[in-house]
């Protein structure tokens, strides 16, 4: 009886997790811009890999593997949108232009006036 409820919760999270993977990577592939694109690496890339991680720590029924899932789904929530956020400002600074769909442009002020 409980196998089997750890079985379907292990199955709920990995399929949900996968979904939200796929999600990521249909982003990857149809949005515009760059900035778009790492948004949806970064917000469901980091919601697939942390429910696969719990998936794991559920399924493994170990208090070890289950403590390392867990400092897994930390380390992702904490570092995913850090490195997003500091990857899209140095893309930011290079050039890479909004794309075309873009209504509003609110780093333009902070930028040097030497850009084109």
């Amino acid at each position: 009886m409980i196998s089997d409820v750890i079985m379907l919760l292990t199955a709920a999270f990995v399929l949900i997790g996968s979904f939200f993977a796929l999600v990521a990577s249909i982003g990857l592939l149809r949005l515009p811009d760059l900035y778009s694109r790492m948004h949806a690496a970064s917000k469901a890339g980091t919601m697939g890999s942390g429910l696969l991680l719990i998936a794991l720590a559920v399924h493994a029924a170990d208090a070890g593997v289950f403590a390392r899932a867990l400092a897994g789904v930390v380390f992702f929530l904490l570092t995913a949108p850090i490195s997003a956020h500091l990857l899209a400002k140095a893309a930011y600074s290079v050039g890479y232009r909004l794309g075309p769909n873009a209504v509003r442009d609110e780093m333009a002020d902070h930028t040097p006036a030497e850009r084109d």
